[in-house]
């Protein structure tokens, strides 16, 4: 009888090991699924914070800007003369025929 008593107290203590390693992992689980469960909502911000992040953003922008002096329009393109136009057109054709006699010969 004493050897059936031995026998129950350690799987008692084998059991207890047990639970307690299970309710440690069931700790590190909730740790994990905690941490990871606060990042899903959206961030609000106050008034005023997002007044600040503004008045930052334009002041950021102001100073890639620059002062507000006139600068000269980049937008204006320039058109070629006539004699340009020509001199350029004539040189064309001069290739293509260079390239026409070569596969020609």
């Amino acid at each position: 009888m004493t050897q059936m008593t031995a026998v129950i107290q350690q799987l008692q203590k084998e059991r207890d090991r047990a639970a307690r390693e299970v309710a440690q992992l069931d700790a590190a689980l909730a740790a994990l699924n905690g941490a990871a469960g606060r990042r899903s909502g959206t961030r609000t911000l106050s008034g005023a914070a997002r007044e600040r992040i503004a008045a930052a953003q334009r002041a950021r922008w102001a100073r890639v800007k620059g002062t507000t002096q006139a600068k000269p329009s980049a937008s204006k393109k320039r058109t070629l003369s006539a004699a340009a136009r020509k001199r350029i057109a004539a040189a064309q054709r001069a290739r293509w025929a260079k390239v026409k006699a070569g596969k020609a010969a």
